[in-house]
Order: structure tokens, then C-alpha cells, then sequence
């Protein structure tokens, strides 16, 4: 096998690396997170009547697109660790606390807490799966 030939192989392997690595992070972040929520958002008792907290059915309602955010959060947090650039994962959280802003201000209910917690869970989801690809591609340089 002639060099240039092993230089395209090896960069075959890594753009499969990075895009097993990116399905795993970016859609199948999701039910990850997803179970995650509602572990955490389990009613609970105390004695023998149940405490209602507004949680994620009511977050669902109120925070349309949650979907669709969560997906473009990992696949931008994947891209910049991927490429290296650790100040775009700012931007992203930036954007996303901005723009959910005014549906968070709300007295009661846990929409706020829920919110954070599934950005940390989705972030460090994707990002897992970011240094995976960012490790293996590197070391096979």
C-alpha cells in the first residue's frame, strides 16, 4: 500500500470516528437525557398523600422546542470540542439561557431547575462523546 493510499485510509477511519461518535452524542443524547428528567422529576410522597410539583409535563408545555434545542445544543457542543474551540461552548450556553430566559421566570414550578439540569446532563452527554472522537482522532494522527 503506497503512503498516500494509508493517508486516505486513516482519514476514512477518523471521519467515521467522528460521525459513530457525533449519532451518539446528538440524537442519542436525547433519551438519555430524557430518562434522566424524569427519574429526577418522579412524583414523591410524603406520608400517605402525593405532593404535585408542576415538572417536566408542565416544562414540555411551556418550553416548546425543547426537542429541537437539546439536539442543536449537542451538536454545536460537539463541533467545538471537536474543533478545539472551548470558547464557542460558551456561545451556546449563552444562547440557550438568553433565549429560554423569559419562559423560566416563572414563581412557581421546577421548569428552572429542570432546565439546567438537562443542559448540564445534554452538555456533558455530547461532550463525552466530543473527547471520545477528539481522543481517537488524535491519536491515530
Amino acid at each position: 500500500m503506497e503512503e498516500n493510499e494509508g493517508t486516505m485510509l486513516v482519514s476514512a477511519v477518523q471521519v467515521a470516528v467522528v460521525l459513530a461518535t457525533f449519532l451518539l452524542a446528538v440524537p442519542g443524547g436525547t433519551s438519555v437525557v430524557r430518562r434522566l428528567l424524569d427519574r429526577i422529576d418522579a412524583p414523591r410522597t410524603s406520608g400517605h398523600d402525593q405532593d404535585h410539583v408542576p415538572g417536566i409535563t408542565d416544562a414540555d408545555q411551556d418550553l416548546a422546542g425543547g426537542y429541537w434545542i437539546g439536539l442543536l445544543e449537542r451538536a454545536a457542543l460537539f463541533a467545538c470540542v471537536v474543533a478545539a474551540f472551548p470558547a464557542g461552548i460558551a456561545v451556546v450556553l449563552g444562547v440557550k439561557s438568553i433565549g429560554r430566559y423569559p419562559e423560566l421566570r416563572t414563581p412557581t414550578g421546577r421548569k428552572g431547575e429542570l432546565f439546567i439540569i438537562g443542559t448540564f446532563a445534554s452538555m456533558l452527554w455530547a461532550a463525552l462523546w466530543a473527547g471520545c472522537a477528539y481522543a481517537i482522532v488524535w491519536w491515530w494522527r
